[in-house]
């Protein structure tokens, strides 16, 4: 069977999360987005435990339901140099004996979601394969909390310890991850690191999987690679990422690498702090051109309620927007379908300038803006779209301008061979 997980979430009891991140909010928007699977997300906090067991029914090991949608047991914590990292539990009883472990090393793992360990990388990974939890770096390359904002290698953060995937995080994809050599061996992980269960955070990047059931141990057997696969990572064009470019983290102003350095990483306009692009960082330490035969294709996905917010020139979680998401998603079952698979002459039955929007996404024309700095990277809708016919739309030429080198993607009816 095909499934969609997003593994990596966060609850209400972490740090700026929306207090709306409950497991019936979840269950319910993992609906409409079309996941099968979530990741609970801050599961060594046991108050989100307790949540968590009231709501659901265990199915199986490791794995929980609520309405059809099935949450195993997931986390992220944070050790001594501020690296962030995602783990997958085996079972509940698995998740209390490794929280009873750290509390020596943790003095919030009780009252946080995301708790801050005083143990290194490569302890918490000694630690979670004696337990047989899953471990990875989360969102590997973003510029604040993530492994290669520390460390240059995989080796030199986790000491030779196993680890079982790389996150890719919001503003990389896996033709960017795959400039280092040392990832070809590891499986990648897409996930959205959502802190609202809105649909355009919820799922915004996630896994699909071809195994026999939705449970923790065929999920396992995919991560492993043992006669089960992900067949497709999805996720944002990684110029939306709010780390892509480099930038100040303050007035988002982007500069070269060779600026940032010139101008000793503070911003000559406000004083803010410049951070280092995800771009720029890979670029740091690319040392292949090759790519693995193995590695599942990336599907470039924009957030359908951001397509429409776009288009109604309102934010993308206004009523507004909402109304016009929920037509679509009732008609076609699914943001998939609405952004892969339906005629755009369907679609435009609902709202033709979002049909239009959609054809220029399918198509490539569609104008990014790359993000950085911490701000997330914005769609325009050319204006020769905007005025064009819908029965115009192939025969009209567009210039869509170069904002940023593009990475490489084979269009998207490439992809139909691996949708449902």
């Amino acid at each position: 069977m095909i499934i969609d997980a997003d593994l990596h979430i966060h609850s209400h009891y972490s740090k700026a999360v929306s207090k709306a991140m409950t497991i019936p909010n979840l269950a319910e928007n993992a609906r409409f987005k079309g996941l099968e699977i979530v990741g609970t997300g801050d599961i060594l906090n046991p108050h989100w435990e307790k949540e968590l067991l009231k709501y659901v029914k265990k199915v199986d090991e490791g794995t929980y339901e609520r309405n059809g949608i099935r949450f195993l047991l997931t986390t992220e914590v944070e050790d001594s140099r501020r690296v962030h990292h995602v783990l997958i539990f085996p079972s509940i009883e698995t998740v209390r004996e490794m929280r009873e472990r750290l509390k020596s090393y943790s003095s919030d793992i009780e009252s946080e979601g995301r708790p801050h360990l005083t143990l290194s990388a490569a302890e918490i990974a000694d630690l979670a394969n004696e337990l047989d939890v899953l471990i990875g770096p989360a969102h590997a390359f973003t510029p604040w909390t993530s492994l290669y904002k520390e460390y240059d290698s995989l080796k030199e953060a986790y000491n030779g310890a196993k680890i079982h995937y790389l996150e890719l995080g919001l503003s990389a994809d896996s033709e960017m991850a795959d400039m280092i050599k040392a990832h070809h061996k590891l499986t990648y992980l897409s996930n959205s690191d959502a802190h609202s269960p809105m649909p355009h955070r919820l799922g915004r990047e996630f896994n699909r999987f071809e195994v026999k059931d939705a449970t923790f141990e065929e999920i396992r057997k995919a991560i492993l690679k043992r006669r089960r696969k992900i067949v497709l990572n999805a996720g944002l064009d990684p110029r939306l990422g709010k780390y892509h470019l480099t930038a100040c983290s303050r007035c988002y102003t982007k500069y070269t690498l060779e600026e940032a350095k010139a101008y000793h990483w503070k911003c000559p306009k406000c004083g803010g702090r410049i951070k280092k692009g995800v771009r720029d960082r890979i670029l740091e330490l690319a040392d292949t051109t090759k790519r693995p035969k193995d590695r599942p294709p990336y599907l470039h996905l924009a957030p359908l309620a951001e397509i429409i917010a776009m288009v109604l020139d309102k934010g993308v979680e206004t009523k507004a927007v909402r109304l016009v998401w929920e037509r679509f998603l009732r008609e076609f079952g699914s943001e998939i379908s609405v952004l892969v698979d339906a005629p755009v002459e369907e679609l435009a039955k609902i709202h033709e300038d979002v049909a239009k929007a959609v054809w220029a996404y399918r198509n490539r024309k569609l104008v990014v803006i790359p993000g950085g700095g911490g701000k997330y990277g914005e769609i325009l809708l050319p204006e020769e779209i905007k005025n064009a016919r819908i029965e115009d739309l192939e025969t009209i030429e567009v210039e869509v301008p170069d904002v940023e080198e593009k990475p490489k993607q084979r269009s998207i009816t490439e992809f139909l061979g691996v949708k449902r």
